[in-house]
């Protein structure tokens, strides 16, 4: 069962098509490729929210659709949250 998609290759996080609970080692899709994807989660992501692909460090952009999102605030660890608590627009 697919839990989650990654809109391109280039993309630093997924999009959860399900409730993933921390400890899963959720199964996900490259929507541009057909690739498959896999990551160990390790913070709950509700249906709908965003999951680390990699690593992501403050300061450095998240990457969604191809395009800068946003920029990291607080450390993020690969399988984490991507929200409000650690990625802010770079508008303000």
């Amino acid at each position: 069962m697919i839990q989650f998609l990654i809109h391109e290759e280039a993309d630093s996080v997924g999009v959860a098509t399900v409730d993933i609970k921390a400890g899963e080692t959720a199964k996900g899709l490259y929507m541009d490729s057909q690739n498959p994807a896999e990551v160990k989660v390790i913070e709950d992501i509700s249906l709908g929210h965003k999951i680390a692909m990699n690593d992501l460090k403050i300061d450095d952009s998240v990457i969604k659709y191809g395009s800068d999102i946003g920029k990291v605030v607080a450390d993020i660890k690969k399988g984490g949250h991507v929200h409000t608590q650690n990625l802010k627009t770079r508008r303000w």
